[in-house]
């Protein structure tokens, strides 16, 4: 089954052209069955390119999918057009009310400031909230599952000597947890941030589980059973050019980067990047619909009870 998002949202015909399944409205409708209700709390400026990419992956899965593209209620995106925003997103506010079966909250390139100087801090605590009595799972990337982990359990982030920036090999700690069914017990993964969350701080918080992790970049994946949420500080979601475009701005605007590790071949900028994340990717994402899909409720509003 495909991804049900509108037919005039830039990633319909991105995901179409790769051959995702895509539905429209109208297709949608003549299917008798309850699709998975999945949001998408978007965070990063590049709305389009990050919506498109989670997109991809929860739209690979054998089940029907409605994707609800959220922002924060007060802040005002500076890099997608005003029309763009009216037209796909809906301000927090506005679906408060309703309940989802996953919801993915992104990261934000605000990794420097402390959580609570963010500007829409408050905001985001009433969703992690929000999501005990109206999500039945969450998955927070990056800086957004930093902050979330850090909302509930304390655990705190730290500023790197340098950007671990490039693609880093993960050990697969946990092979018999469900949302790493069919992964190796070694891959690579991409990593783009400034700062880090210590392991030993998540096994002193209560019930985490480090599912996946890194030698070199640290913890990668955390599991919070009592929350209904996973959280991830990588970027499996990225394209295979996502890491170039960072590194080209960064050399464009003088900006002091290093280029990113075990990413091109030879490490030669020059030269095409390779993907050698992408099957993990779906597996990670496939995964984890398939658990909402086992273990929600079939009545969304039994969702929180």
């Amino acid at each position: 089954m495909p991804i049900k998002i509108p037919s005039d949202l830039p990633a319909f015909d991105v995901l179409s052209n790769e051959g995702v399944m895509v539905m429209s409205d109208m297709r949608a409708a003549r299917q008798d069955i309850r699709p998975l209700q999945i949001g998408l709390l978007n965070l990063m400026p590049k709305k389009i390119q990050t919506e498109t990419q989670f997109a991809r992956l929860i739209g690979a899965t054998p089940l029907q999918i409605e994707l609800t593209l959220i922002r924060m209620s007060e802040h005002q995106s500076k890099h997608t057009s005003a029309e763009h925003m009216e037209s796909f997103y809906r301000p927090f506010e506005e679906i408060r009310n309703r309940k989802f079966d996953g919801l993915i909250i992104t990261g934000a390139p605000i990794e420097h400031l402390p959580f609570e100087s963010v500007t829409y801090w408050d905001e985001l605590q009433q969703i992690f909230d929000w999501t005990q009595s109206h999500v039945h799972s969450t998955f927070g990337v990056c800086w957004g599952g930093m902050a979330m982990i850090h909302h509930f359990h304390g655990v705190n982030k730290y500023l790197l000597d340098h950007k671990a920036f490039g693609c880093f090999r993960h050990k697969n700690l946990d092979p018999a947890s469900p949302y790493l069914r069919g992964f190796s017990d070694d891959f690579v993964v991409p990593v783009s941030r400034w700062t880090e969350m210590k392991q030993s701080e998540i096994d002193t918080a209560d019930g985490l589980r480090t599912l996946l992790g890194s030698d070199e970049v640290g913890p990668c994946l955390v599991e919070d059973p009592a929350h209904r949420a996973l959280y991830i500080f990588n970027h499996f979601e990225y394209d295979s050019g996502t890491l170039k475009e960072e590194y080209d701005r960064d050399v464009e605007t003088g900006t002091p980067i290093n280029v990113p590790g075990n990413y091109y071949p030879g490490d030669d900028p020059a030269q095409v990047p390779l993907n050698r994340w992408r099957s993990h990717a779906h597996l990670l994402y496939g995964n984890w619909i398939n658990e909402i899909y086992q273990t929600t409720h079939y009545d969304l509003n039994d969702i929180g009870s």
